[in-house]
């Protein structure tokens, strides 16, 4: 009976004991205190679709992309998990067994086989950056493992350690791991490629596919052997991953749009992943196109594309420089920002205004001759004149005269407030426009061109141009009776020479100097444009943007798509019809105060101009005419010196010093006349 009682008195002071120690285990478990979470990992930027773009190391330059079991390809899990942790869905973070078993391979064979550690151990060496090889690591592993268990579920234990293996170098996670080896994401892996990344985090630098080939794929194919052994592999399979190469290569990571990133990233530090509206097939197509249109022109040439889809005005590429690296194109700087003057590139605009505000029809006739604006004379690009011809035909043939005609009659405030109302932000020299702004003369960005032209193609709504985000409201630029108008005309170029058969509405430009060469062109659905020119801003000699920016407008285009999207049919209230037709105030342009003007052909003082002081030294007074009708009478302070003159020079005696009058009246009795002072 005494012994009875012993032996049940000894029984429930075990039981104490061991829940005492549970207890105590409990407790010493809950009191462990782990490495931060989450782990540091690489920013992402990502496409459309999911596609990685770019990355960045993190702060000590290791790439480490995080990864979710979802991401990885199952059949890698599958072997990982049994080469491994056979027991990792079951085990609390350690696995006796595996503890039993290796501790007893070690005493027999007096060092090392085989380890014990389970993936979740794995997890807590590397939050904690610790060795694996001392007894001490292993206990306090064994601690870490097993709070860890308490604390996260099994699946975010894997994600940590798919995202923290090591895999060579400077290669951290399965992600970083399969985009380096194998260049692409791990989603779809062949057996070979997923016995590697099982063989590797084991020792990754001794056995790095490009520096110890031989014993990458020695440990690869240990790994299938096993595989083969345990039925994840039939033989056959196991054999065709065999006779698979290791690769002996890193690939670059992924360096796609990468002025938008750093944009992005500097905008937003803190956000881990990056989704934009790229198309990351689009922008690596376009980066190739970047580069080769750069092929045998001058070293310091540079290039820069935006595309965007001008319905929702997501931009579905952008090339800021044909390379992102240092060195005479300063590849660094993104030239879809950088302030340019646009050339010829706002006459469409200018055009669709005055069809809005009744100043002209595609069909007016206007007049194309020297004039002088207040003291502004603007000249052709080739120096010529056309005389009297449609609008139409001046936008396409892209007159000088013409444009700032029309933007006089609508005053260069009303052309500024429109180029803002697009979206764009504008730079005014001396902050005040003037009639120069129709030629080019403010800053704009590629960015802002895109956007302008997006409003043109979209029937004249224009739509923020964004890269992530949701799409803004359109808001109304210009009537969709005058963008198709413009649209209709700009489509009536002929592509460039050697370019592909495109029917596109488009518009060159060359800023003043042959600084910068433009093309900017739209098709129903899309808008891209191309800038080319020097970073650092100074002339390019002989570059025009109809001779170099157009063809890669057009090429860029069939890399976009194989047919462009029709251009829609006019609106319900276009007036299609020849000159002659229309309104008789719409026949011929005349500026709103043609009324108190003299006619554009009346005869002008070239020179001597108004208020003008001459120091002749009493020589003869040369006269030089423009426009009017022969012959020429010229009256002195009222008195005739000169009759029945044809010439448009005409020499007067020496005029006698003091204030001079000069009057000259053409065969049409129409005058011009200045005063001007002899010294």
């Amino acid at each position: 009976m005494r012994r009875a009682g012993r032996l049940l008195f000894l029984a429930v002071a075990l039981l104490l004991g061991a829940a005492a120690a549970r207890d105590a285990a409990d407790a010493w478990i809950d009191a462990t205190r782990l490495p931060l979470l989450p782990v540091a990992q690489s920013v992402e930027i990502r496409d459309r679709n999911g596609t990685l773009l770019r990355a960045y190391p993190v702060a000590d330059g290791r790439w480490r992309l995080g990864a979710q079991p979802a991401q990885v390809d199952p059949a890698y899990l599958a072997m990982l998990i049994a080469y491994e942790d056979r027991r990792f869905a079951t085990h609390a973070g350690i696995d006796p067994r595996a503890l039993l078993r290796a501790a007893a391979q070690a005493a027999w064979h007096g060092r090392v086989v085989s380890g014990g550690s389970t993936l979740t151990m794995q997890v807590a060496r590397l939050l904690e950056g610790t060795g694996t090889g001392r007894w001490q690591g292993k206990l306090r592993q064994m601690r870490v493992a097993l709070a860890l268990e308490r604390r996260l579920p099994k699946d975010r234990i894997l994600s940590l350690y798919l995202t923290l293996a090591p895999f060579g170098g400077n290669l951290e996670g399965v992600r970083a791991a399969t985009l380096s080896w194998f260049g692409k994401e791990p989603g779809r892996l062949t057996p070979a490629q997923a016995a590697l990344l099982v063989a590797l985090p084991q020792s990754p630098e001794t056995r790095r596919p490009d520096r110890a080939h031989p014993a990458a794929r020695a440990a690869r194919d240990r790994v299938l052997a096993r595989m083969e052994r345990a039925g994840i592999l039939s033989p056959d399979t196991a054999a065709a991953a065999r006779s698979e190469p290791v690769p002996t290569l890193r690939r670059p990571f992924p360096m796609l749009a990468p002025h938008l990133g750093d944009r992005l990233r500097l905008a937003d530090p803190a956000r881990q992943r990056h989704d934009v509206t790229l198309d990351a097939r689009l922008q690596s197509a376009f980066e190739d196109l970047a580069q080769g249109a750069l092929r045998g022109r001058p070293p310091h040439l540079s290039v820069a594309i935006l595309a965007a889809d001008h319905r929702n005005g997501e931009i579905l590429a952008a090339i800021g420089s044909p390379d992102y690296a240092p060195g005479r194109r300063q590849g660094f700087v993104d030239m879809t920002r950088a302030l340019r003057s646009p050339g010829s590139t706002l006459k469409p605009l200018v055009y669709a205004l005055a069809f809005d505000q009744g100043l002209a029809h595609p069909q007016t006739l206007i007049a194309d001759r020297a004039t002088d604006f207040g003291g502004y004379a603007p000249q052709n690009f080739d120096g010529a004149f056309r005389g009297e011809l449609t609008v139409a035909e001046a936008l396409r043939l892209s007159l000088n005269i013409p444009a700032v005609a029309l933007t006089d009659a609508l005053g260069p405030a009303r052309l500024l407030a429109a180029i803002e109302g697009a979206g764009a932000t504008p730079v005014i020299p001396g902050g005040k426009p003037g009639l120069a702004v129709a030629l080019g003369g403010l800053g704009l960005t590629l960015h802002d061109l895109v956007q302008l032209y997006a409003g043109l193609g979209n029937g004249g709504r224009a739509v923020p141009l964004h890269s992530h985000g949701p799409a803004q409201p359109p808001r109304r630029l210009i009537s969709a009776r005058a963008a198709w108008s413009v649209g209709d005309i700009l489509s009536g170029l002929a592509p460039p020479p050697g370019s592909p058969a495109l029917r596109l509405a488009y518009k060159t430009g060359t800023s003043y100097g042959h600084r910068d060469a433009w093309a900017v062109g739209f098709d129903g659905r899309h808008v891209i444009g191309v800038w080319m020119g020097r970073a650092d801003g100074t002339p390019v000699p002989g570059a025009f943007g109809g001779e170099i920016a157009a063809p890669l407008l057009f090429r860029a285009f069939s890399r976009l798509k194989s047919r462009p999207d029709p251009l829609p049919p006019p609106p319900a209230d276009t007036l299609l019809v020849p000159t002659d037709r229309l309104p008789p105030p719409l026949q011929q342009f005349r500026p709103r105060n043609a009324s108190f003007a003299p006619a554009p052909d009346a005869p002008k003082l070239a020179f001597p101009p108004d208020g003008a002081r001459l120091d002749l030294g009493g020589l003869p007074l040369v006269l030089k005419l423009r426009d009017g009708a022969a012959p020429f009478t010229v009256l002195a302070n009222g008195m005739p010196v000169a009759i029945r003159q044809h010439g448009r020079e005409i020499t007067l005696p020496p005029p006698g010093v003091g204030y001079l009058t000069l009057s000259v009246i053409d065969a049409q009795g129409r005058a011009a006349r200045a005063a001007i002072r002899v010294e």
